[in-house]
């Protein structure tokens, strides 16, 4: 149950949850495959993953006013009626990487609008002393739909290494038509005194100055390079796959054992954090992340590689919400609504422009050139700790 939504707008909302994520883990492995289908070069799949970032990069901060003129379902279901047509369109135009491109950069647009407006129904209905677990069982869910996606793909693609990238579009087409549907089963009624007090949550105070509040940019950087390796592992596992003759229902299997083990941290994280500490637990997160992208570069056997996924997994699933807790933890009492607006912008920076600079690797140094120098942008990462105490 999630504060005073009933069980059954509960249940709405979390497989909203679910599916918006198991869509966006499909279609994007499923449009590098079609890439690979028309011999794009190397550094293509990079501008592929970082289109996916260019229009919530635009949307991400004026989206949380949005939220408050429009009510949050009514937010949902125009990210779920975008999310459709993204999948309509490539289904019947997604044949170069023009058109990839720009559903790519429709699905970014509409994944934003659903997780804005599901992250609202939970803020504003939830009680702040049950706040924690009702956003635990949305991330959750998410990462279920993580692992779903993917999955998805291997039952789909078979034995193949390139999977019949038409009949995965189809499959996102019809999981976008029950995605949408879904939208109109959570009731979200807030009272006007309680949307009146989260709205104003990022009143005080300038984008600047918020900036400059102590940790704050460290958090967001943080915050947004632990997303693009998300990507960057989405869109170049495939690739590795390829190079390395892996089938396509295998690559699947490895991208929701990822998503799996990540879903397996979150659950024990709270427990984690009182035990290690805020600071120690974001520490060893990002060593267990650079260890498992420096052994991914690594020619290895199949089940090694799953083992190696299985770490990624723990590694990023436990750095995301860690960020998160460091973020709203540094933000001044009265701009925590758009502080966490405004880590979603960073997250789509990051997005954009590690992708894009990773990607030019690919050209000289295949998918494997790509999973190192995320390793080392992570490992730099760890630079940004010094000096900082996370306090739980």
């Amino acid at each position: 149950m999630i504060g005073e939504l009933g069980r059954r707008s509960a249940a709405a909302l979390l497989a909203h949850s679910a599916l918006i994520q198991a869509v966006t883990f499909l279609v994007r492995p499923a449009t590098s495959y079609r890439a690979l289908e028309l011999d794009v070069p190397g550094f293509a799949l990079g501008l592929l993953a970082a289109s996916y970032a260019v229009f919530p990069l635009l949307l991400a901060v004026p989206t949380g006013g949005l939220v408050d003129r429009l009510g949050e379902r009514r937010l949902m279901a125009i990210g779920s009626a975008v999310v459709l047509a993204c999948s309509a369109f490539l289904l019947l135009w997604g044949t170069s990487i023009v058109t990839l491109v720009i559903g790519t950069a429709l699905l970014g647009a509409g994944q934003l609008a659903c997780v804005v407006g599901q992250q609202a129904v939970v803020a504003n209905n939830a009680a702040s002393s049950r706040m924690d677990s009702a956003f635990g069982y949305l991330t959750f869910a998410a990462s279920l739909g993580q692992a779903l996606g993917p999955l998805a793909i291997s039952l789909v693609g078979g034995a193949s290494v390139r999977p019949d990238t038409q009949a995965i579009f189809l499959l996102s087409a019809c999981m976008s038509l029950v995605l949408f549907v879904t939208t109109f089963g959570v009731s979200a009624k807030v009272s006007g005194g309680k949307r009146k007090a989260i709205t104003g949550d990022g009143a005080g105070g300038s984008v600047v100055s918020l900036l400059k509040t102590p940790g704050v940019a460290r958090a967001l950087a943080a915050s947004a390079t632990v997303l693009a390796v998300v990507d960057l592992t989405m869109v170049y596992l495939p690739a590795l796959g390829a190079e390395r003759g892996l089938t396509a229902a295998t690559v699947g299997l490895m991208l929701t054992t990822r998503a799996v083990f990540s879903m397996v941290s979150r659950l024990g994280l709270g427990r984690m954090s009182r035990t290690l500490g805020r600071m120690r637990l974001m520490v060893f997160s990002l060593a267990l992340s650079t260890a498992a992208l420096c052994a991914a570069a690594v020619p290895m056997p199949e089940w090694l590689l799953f083992a190696v996924m299985a770490v990624l997994g723990l590694g990023l699933g436990i750095g995301q919400p860690l960020t998160m807790s460091w973020l709203s933890a540094q933000a001044p009492a009265g701009q925590r609504g758009r502080a966490l607006a405004l880590r979603l912008a960073g997250n789509r920076v990051g997005q954009v422009v590690l992708p894009s600079a990773i990607g030019v690797v690919a050209a000289g140094l295949g998918a494997g050139g790509v999973f190192l120098a995320s390793a080392v942008v992570v490992g730099g990462t760890l630079l940004l700790l010094r000096g900082v105490r996370l306090d739980n």
